[in-house]
């Protein structure tokens, strides 16, 4: 699944300030609605709702390689937490990685993930199964 990514600040302020949050040992995970969903929808050409996604790493984790490690181990992650399961659609949602993800693999971050996208409402069910 394509997502988009938060490239604005104010939506990472807004996710870190009214959205819900989950913390773990390598992640926090910050979920909020997103307010422009339907007008994505009309510019998407699929003509589907989609999340936008900001993953973060802040320079308290060490230097640009360290960093962009972490990011892309984050990414990893979301993308098989996708293709597993059904995550809700038109959401922000911001990833953020902690001192500890730093020497974390994927299959640890997805780990912690999926729990975290429980504890906030965003898993429908597996993909594949039928909800009745």
């Amino acid at each position: 699944m394509k997502y988009y990514t938060l490239k604005e600040n104010h939506l990472f302020s807004k996710a870190y300030r009214n959205g819900a949050c989950s913390k773990g040992k390598y992640i926090c995970v910050y979920d909020l609605p997103d307010y422009h969903a339907a007008r994505l929808q009309r510019a998407n050409p699929l003509k589907s709702r989609i999340n936008r996604v900001g993953i973060t790493a802040t320079k308290k984790l060490g230097v640009a390689v360290v960093r962009n490690r972490c990011k892309r181990i984050l990414r990893e992650a979301y993308y098989e937490a996708c293709r597993t399961y059904d995550i809700k659609t038109g959401r922000i949602i911001v990833i953020a990685a902690r001192q500890q993800a730093v020497s974390a693999r994927t299959g640890d971050i997805y780990a912690e993930l999926v729990p975290a996208f429980r504890q906030l409402g965003l898993i429908r069910g597996k993909k594949g199964e039928r909800n009745e």
